[in-house]
């Protein structure tokens, strides 16, 4: 699975944020993002996700990998036919209803995008938050929200992860375990594409710099 962006710009509010960026990324790589804040970090993201239209050029995954072919969801077989289907999108926003308890929260997630590699259970025993399932999201710390968003990677299989701050709200601990969630992601044949203001410990990343001249 490759993903390859050409000549790719992006808009925010009718305006240019950027323009020209490209990249090509294989089965087990990661690609950090960096830059000022509104350099297009963010929309670039947003951009690869499907969630904001293409201004110029273009983005696309080649070599589509098969759900079958990391894990078996029902009687699937079925081709990630998009970007978007391929991805998981962690973004400013943890996408999880405070009312909701963290573990339905989880289980709403996995029966929405399938099954992954981790049961709800084991997906908040790995992020650092077990026992604590039965609690009302909304109850949870910064840090431990951005965890119970970060165990959605894990419930629910998908070979692209798009993390924009990642470690927003997490403590030294948190940020060392994730890395490490990082790392095996690209070593089972995952890509990552994370934006960030802070060194996430993914060994051997390539780096993108936006919002420099030149």
């Amino acid at each position: 699975m490759r993903l390859i962006a050409e000549n790719l710009g992006g808009e925010r509010g009718g305006d240019t944020v950027f323009s020209g960026i490209g990249f090509a990324l294989e089965g087990g790589q990661a690609l950090v993002v960096t830059g000022p804040n509104g350099a297009g970090k963010s929309t670039l993201l947003r951009i690869i996700a499907g969630l904001l239209p293409v201004a110029e050029g273009s983005v696309r995954i080649e070599g589509v990998m098969k759900i079958e072919d990391v894990v078996k969801i029902g009687d699937g077989g079925e081709a990630f036919p998009s970007i978007a289907s391929a991805c998981h999108y962690l973004g400013h926003q943890n996408a999880m209803k405070p009312a909701l308890s963290v573990a339905e929260n989880l289980r709403f997630w996995r029966d929405f995008n399938g099954d992954g590699h981790a049961g709800v259970e084991e997906a908040l025993e790995t992020v650092g938050l077990g026992g604590i399932g039965h609690l009302p999201f909304g109850y949870l710390s910064t840090g431990q929200r951005r965890r119970a968003a970060i165990a959605k990677l894990l419930v629910s299989h998908r070979p692209l992860w798009l993390l924009d701050e990642p470690t927003a709200g997490l403590d030294k601990a948190s940020e060392a375990r994730f890395a490490g969630l990082m790392t095996r992601h690209c070593e089972e044949g995952g890509i990552i594409v994370a934006a960030t203001h802070l060194p996430l410990g993914l060994e051997g990343a390539k780096e993108l710099r936006m919002g420099e001249a030149g």
